[in-house]
């Protein structure tokens, strides 16, 4: 089908395309804009492949007819704006200002310096993955991250998987295939994504058998629901929402109990969610069930997060009784579900500093929360005062930090906004939410983009989940965002 142009007669539409410049013209145009600006300058094959790529979409506009500027100042200009994109790494880093510590869109936990020296060290050559280096022979690549979670949890044994959903699949699959698991009603949890508990049971081939109510449930609901055909008891910690008021939930240890008494000693599991390793009520906060509760209580199996609360990479972790562990280990899901080797090597570094008693001071997710609100203050009045010296109105608000990534749910921390009044988009009809969402753009538009949060009429910027170094960053990206 031919294309008719809709505002150019043919003799303009031939005009506007003989006057395109030559590929190698917009390629070198373009290498000299980039030299211009100071900026290391891509390679040749990419330069040209975004000239070409340039003139093509160029050719398609005045084809369909639509108006476009084709002097070789806007073509360089669009050329490396799509340039500057490609380089960027993916996923693109941010700060993250939301005041969200375990921000699941946003990567959820960042990782600490050891954790990152380890990486970068495992990445940039060999190692010995699954080679026992004493024997000289073939070894299991998750031998040392073991020893570490038992050291942690007090478990027999442990196995790590690729997130928190693999390591109940893998679990559910290898032990009641099948079979029935008993799980209370008040914990069918869904967690991100719309993927849902009741769904990975039913994948795993489980037949799925619920007691009791949404909100209360007994031991005698679950002692009723055995039969011969029953091979798991399933406890989910509604890591993720919380109910309140006339509620019964059985205790851990009660469900232990009734598993192991009973003539087919049942295994009983515990999905954790968010894998706390630390008291979170020294920091003001709700208790957080940990796993090393879960196994002194009696749970056979117990699986949590990574990235969480444990404040390292994605990863699900499993750790128990050492033969139920064995049972998971041969499973053939188990080669589906493995953990890679920098995401093994992060993971042993941000292990490391719990037996070292040093999580507090190393572990991003854990230096935000138990950073004083006093601190925070400081930080906002700081970011407050460098805009202030160019003309933005920017004052200090006390407000709330959350933990976020579906762990902790109500519960905050006391802290301190950097507010932000933007200028009116346009002085006639736009308000001033208007403003501070364009504002809100801009920023998340920047050479390193803000992620900030919108309060009526201000931006809000957090500083409890921005990392020190990155102040100057900030200020200088809120800066832009007014300059332009």
């Amino acid at each position: 089908m031919s294309r008719q142009p809709s505002s150019l007669t043919n003799q303009a539409l031939a005009r506007a395309l003989r006057a395109l410049p030559s590929v190698d013209a917009l390629c070198n145009a373009l290498a000299d804009h980039w030299a211009t600006r100071g900026e290391p300058l891509p390679p040749q094959a990419q330069r040209s492949h975004t000239a070409r790529a340039t003139l093509q979409r160029t050719r398609e506009t005045i084809l369909a007819g639509h108006p476009v500027n084709i002097s070789l100042e806007a073509l360089v200009s669009e050329a490396s704006g799509y340039l500057k994109s490609a380089m960027q790494p993916t996923p693109h880093p941010v700060i993250n200002a939301t005041g969200v510590i375990i921000n699941t869109n946003l990567g959820r936990a960042p990782l600490s310096d050891a954790a990152l020296a380890a990486v970068s060290a495992i990445a940039a050559g060999y190692s010995a993955l699954e080679y026992d280096l004493e024997h000289g022979e073939r070894g299991s690549r998750l031998t040392s991250v073991r020893a570490l979670l038992r050291d942690v949890t007090g478990a027999e044994d442990a196995l790590v998987v690729n997130n928190n959903a693999a390591a109940m699949l893998v679990a559910l699959s290898a032990l009641a295939s099948g079979r029935e698991v008993i799980i209370s009603r008040g914990e069918l949890v869904e967690i991100g994504g719309g993927f849902r508990i009741p769904d990975v049971l039913r994948q795993s081939g489980a037949r799925l058998v619920e007691v009791g109510t949404t909100n209360r449930t007994r031991v005698a609901d679950f002692t009723t629901a055995i039969t011969s055909e029953t091979a798991l008891l399933l406890s989910v910690h509604p890591s993720n929402y919380r109910i309140i008021g006339f509620t019964t939930t059985p205790a851990l240890d009660e469900l232990a109990h009734l598993a192991h008494q009973h003539q087919h000693q049942i295994p009983l599991i515990h999905d954790l969610g968010s894998g706390a390793l630390l008291r979170t009520e020294q920091w003001g906060l709700l208790h957080e069930p940990m796993p090393q509760e879960s196994i002194a209580a009696g749970a056979d199996l117990v699986c949590f997060s990574g990235d969480k609360l444990l404040g390292g990479p994605q990863a699900g972790i499993i750790v128990g009784k050492a033969a139920l562990i064995g049972q998971l280990e041969h499973h053939p899901l188990m080669r589906a579900m493995r953990i890679d080797k920098l995401t093994l090597a992060a993971l042993h570094a941000t292990l490391q500093a719990y037996p070292n008693n040093t999580a507090e001071q190393e572990i991003p997710v854990w230096r935000m929360i138990a950073a004083p609100a006093d601190e925070m203050k400081a930080r906002a009045a700081q970011w407050a005062a460098a805009l202030r010296q160019v003309g933005i109105v920017a004052d200090v608000r006390e407000g709330l930090s959350t933990i976020g990534g579906g762990s902790m749910p109500g519960e905050t921390l006391q802290t301190w906004h950097c507010a932000i009044t933007p200028k009116p988009v346009s002085p006639s009809n736009d308000t001033a939410g208007d403003a501070a969402s364009a504002l809100s753009a801009r920023l998340r538009s920047g050479l390193t983009p803000v992620v900030a949060r919108v309060l009526r009429d201000h931006v809000l910027l957090d500083p409890r989940t921005v990392l020190p170094e990155q102040d100057a960053t900030l200020i200088q990206t809120v800066r832009d965002a007014f300059a332009n």
